[in-house]
């Protein structure tokens, strides 16, 4: 779990500090103003490693360059396995190119997971990834980086050995469907949980889609009764069941390789950082998403007293309003990037009832002046200087009312202050 990250001349903003809440931490903001690098910094803070250093087929998570060499530097505090509150700064070398940490033995975060809003999937697994001496005889790879294609299709460690770091989406779910067993328990489970409420994901039979592919191929039954290849789906139910499938192969491994390998217990601590969570899905599924995942992190981590905490970024006012609804100020928080007087400033909000999607795309989340259309928000701005005038012009006034008309809804209430506006002007009877 991490509780702090600062960044100094590093990133859209010159300094920058957030802190943490327990349990759940969204961040909005405009394009560009640092949301997926907060996340990248979050990585890899908690790892050491960025993600496209790991992978280069992936397009995201590379890594963070000062603007300034000079004191440039990040900064975070990080709950270890075994000691609390653990701060860390680190530099950045110019002549290596590489952000220098304090030597000596690293911090054990727990399970770090990422998923990247180009469908990339990051995991550290403090079993399978953590060193505790550096001159350890075990080789560990310092994370698994999957890029989009690998998280379907699987990862093998190199071109010429033949071995397998991840089987991938459709092998692993045919081979846990024919074994049945507590895998695929699992996996039918989250796709249920995380599945928006009267559409759920159910696995169908596996079938055959092509001569050239000799997989096992498996099927989601629709609401419509059809049994449709998983690679056929929307991109919405595909990144369901990309995120679906990482988490339960993450959390699998993890408890395998603890309890049968290292003969130890599983971790206590998940970190999940989710970019851009609201990404192709339909604004129904975006308005249950948030509590879905949470549901999800819930039945993965059983009756254990694992500590799960969640940080996402979002442009979707949809997932706003369903967070007025699970959020808790006491582990809970709402970031909130912006641009002031030419420089990116982040703000901790308190979670205000803004009401529907309309109230939050008006609010401080997404700073819009209005949800109509841009060129009927031009013709209100003119109607409204227009009636601000003393004697307004009855030519200008009627041609004006006309488009109103013609553009807006009837029953819209700015034609409604209108009305009452210009009758007391005499400019309607």
């Amino acid at each position: 779990m991490i509780k702090q990250l600062e960044l100094n001349k590093v990133g859209p903003a010159s300094e920058l500090c957030v802190n943490f809440a327990d349990r759940l931490n969204v961040i909005t903001g405009d394009n560009g103003l640092g949301k997926s690098f907060i996340l990248d910094c979050v990585w890899w803070a908690m790892t050491r490693k960025w993600p496209a250093q790991i992978n280069k087929r992936i397009l995201s998570g590379n890594k963070a360059l000062p603007g300034q060499p000079d004191g440039a530097s990040i900064s975070y505090i990080v709950d270890g396995k075994t000691k609390k509150d653990l701060s860390c700064t680190s530099t950045f070398d110019v002549y290596a190119q590489e952000w220098i940490s304090p030597k000596g033995r690293p911090l054990n975060p727990g399970l770090v997971l990422y998923a990247m809003v180009d469908g990339s999937f990051a995991v550290w697994d403090p079993a399978r990834n953590y060193w505790k001496e550096r001159d350890e005889t075990t080789e560990r790879p310092p994370a698994y980086v999957f890029s989009s294609q690998e998280v379907w299709n699987g990862m093998t460690s190199s071109p010429d050995d033949g071995r397998w770091l991840c089987n991938g989406i459709i092998r692993d779910w045919a081979s846990w469907q024919k074994e049945g067993g507590e895998a695929w328990e699992l996996l039918r489970i989250v796709l249920e949980t995380i599945s928006p409420r009267g559409e759920v994901m159910k696995p169908g039979r596996l079938t055959r889609i092509d001569l050239g592919d000799a997989r096992d191929m498996p099927t989601v039954i629709m609401p419509y009764g059809a049994e449709v290849p998983i690679v056929h789906l929307s991109s919405a139910m595909k990144r369901m069941i990309a995120l679906s499938y990482c988490l339960v192969w993450a959390w699998q491994e993890h408890k395998t390789t603890s309890e049968k390998i290292l003969h130890q217990s599983p971790t206590d601590s998940v970190t999940f950082l989710v970019d851009e969570i609201e990404s192709h899905l339909h604004p129904q599924w975006q308005r249950q998403i948030v509590t879905s995942l949470l549901n999800t992190i819930k039945r993965i981590r059983g009756k254990g007293n694992t500590a799960a905490q969640v940080i996402m970024t979002t442009h979707s006012p949809m997932v706003m309003v369903a967070m007025q609804d699970i959020f808790d100020e006491s582990r809970d928080a709402w970031f909130d990037l912006d641009l002031v007087n030419r420089e990116v400033c982040l703000t901790r909000r308190p979670m205000e009832k803004f009401g529907d999607a309309e109230g939050w795309l008006t609010g401080p989340a997404f700073d819009m002046t209005s949800t109509r259309p841009p060129k009927v928000e031009q013709l209100i701005d003119e109607a409204s200087k227009l009636l601000r005038e003393k004697t307004p012009n009855p030519k200008a006034f009627e041609a004006i009312h006309q488009k109103l008309l013609s553009k807006l809804d009837p029953q819209d209430t700015f034609l409604y202050r209108w009305r009452y506006l210009a009758t007391k002007k005499g400019l309607l009877s």
